[in-house]
């Protein structure tokens, strides 16, 4: 089967909000509808290590004005509150969302809203936005039109932020506060250009400045806060941290099972016993970050933690259709579960995501990156096909569905796999259906 592109829809105005509508922060703050960005427009592909890729800082110098807060919700403080009813509250807001309990993780450069979008489609129940830096997302109009875009569908919906100064992150919070259900702060990023911006994971050396961060979002907005953590590498200092959150306010957790100077998840496995220990004493809902490959890890990290849902990252972006029960192959080969092709593949999610990406324009390094995450193994097998994107300066959706193309008259299909259901009911019930 051929994939043939189709014409994009012209944008319409944000009053309508018809379902495969994207807005940007801008026309959502002006009312007004704003231009698609130019798809076409090349994108500077810098070569950097992998630490700046996956906590990147955009470049350049602002353009324009700095959008005002008119027009925003005022503050809702909520400093008078008991501890009490603050934990009431956040297990009412939990509830009301419907406990999600697959969720997709913050990825810089790639929980962007068409791969969230794809995810959804496919058995995620809740996302979080790539990390944003709170200072550039205040200051400069063009990062906040590109880098923040979602829909109506696009909920619940975690937005997060990295920061380090209290007001600072106050006002960018305020702007996206009515289109997400919960500000995020990240402090688990252990890049180097975390180190080098004080922020995320480094913040552990400065407790007192998180502490601050989470009161004042949690004392000014109108949406709980949230924030996602690593472990310290001694067990009661992450018991006492996750309680101070709390206690600041933070309405819910995720808890990485790596310390800070863990970064490599494919050499240091996530520590499900310690997230365990964190549920144990919270009494906010705590989501469990790390080891999940596959549908029975998600169940597997639920009944051992007890935490109330699991966030996804890297097995996403080779799979998104991981949370509907799909598996890569290097998943299969050594599992005791017997699978069976399950129909659909790389490419197929692939061609989903580009339609997606039609929809809700962004960024082509975006796009980019996950052409390489969703067809890694099938360019292993045709690398000519592989060094023909890379040497693609520009792309164009025409380009990207002639990949899939060529792949396929390759006789190139790897496909995705499910258990056979037929050995599930085998189990359950002692004889074959």
């Amino acid at each position: 089967m051929r994939f043939i592109r189709k014409p994009l829809c012209a944008t319409r105005s944000i009053c309508s909000q018809p379902p495969n509508s994207s807005y940007n922060l801008m026309a959502i703050q002006n009312l007004t509808s704003s231009s698609s960005s130019n798809c076409n427009v090349a994108v500077n592909q810098d070569g950097g290590d992998d630490d700046d890729r996956l906590c990147s800082e955009p470049q350049g110098e602002p353009e324009g004005e700095t959008a005002h807060l008119d027009g925003l919700p005022a503050p809702n403080p909520n400093g008078y509150l008991s501890r009490e009813s603050r934990i009431e509250r956040a297990w009412a807001h939990w509830k009301k969302l419907g406990q999600p309990k697959f969720i997709v993780a913050p990825m810089v450069d790639n929980s962007e809203l068409p791969f969230r979008m794809l995810c959804r489609k496919y058995g995620a129940q809740a996302a979080y936005t790539p990390m944003l830096h709170s200072r550039i997302f205040t200051e400069t109009e063009k990062y906040r039109s590109q880098e923040f875009t979602t829909c109506k569908e696009d909920r619940p919906l975690f937005v997060q932020f990295c920061a380090n100064d209290p007001d600072i992150l106050l006002e960018a919070a305020r702007r996206v506060e009515p289109y997400c259900d919960y500000v995020d702060i990240n402090l688990g990023c252990p890049q180097r250009i975390a180190r080098r911006g004080n922020y995320g994971a480094f913040l552990m050396d400065n407790l007192p400045l998180v502490k601050s961060m989470v009161e004042k979002l949690a004392n000014n907005l109108s949406v709980p806060v949230s924030c996602k953590i690593r472990l310290f590498a001694n067990f009661e200092d992450t018991i006492n941290y996750a309680k101070m959150l709390e206690d600041a306010g933070c309405a819910l957790l995720a808890v990485h099972g790596r310390t800070r100077d863990e970064k490599d998840g494919k050499k240091f496995r996530a520590n499900w016993s310690a997230i365990k220990a964190v549920r144990d004493v919270m009494r906010i809902p705590v989501l469990a970050n790390g080891n999940i490959r596959y549908m029975e890890d998600v169940q597997s990290c639920l009944e051992e933690t007890g935490v109330e849902g699991v966030l996804s990252a890297e097995s996403l972006l080779e799979n998104p259709a991981l949370f509907a029960g799909y598996r890569t192959v290097k998943w299969v080969s050594g599992s005791d579960d017997i699978c069976v092709d399950g129909k659909l593949d790389q490419a197929d999610l692939l061609v989903e995501y580009l339609k997606f990406c039609e929809s809700y324009p962004v960024p082509w390094r975006m796009i980019r990156s996950h052409v390489h995450k969703m067809l890694g193994d099938w360019f292993r097998v045709h690398p000519t096909v592989r060094d023909d994107l890379n040497a693609q300066s520009k792309l164009t959706f025409e380009f990207l569905y002639d990949v899939v193309n060529r792949l396929r008259d390759l006789g190139v299909r790897i496909p995705l796999y499910v258990k056979d259901s037929r050995v599930e009911r085998v189990s359950a019930n002692g004889f074959a259906t």
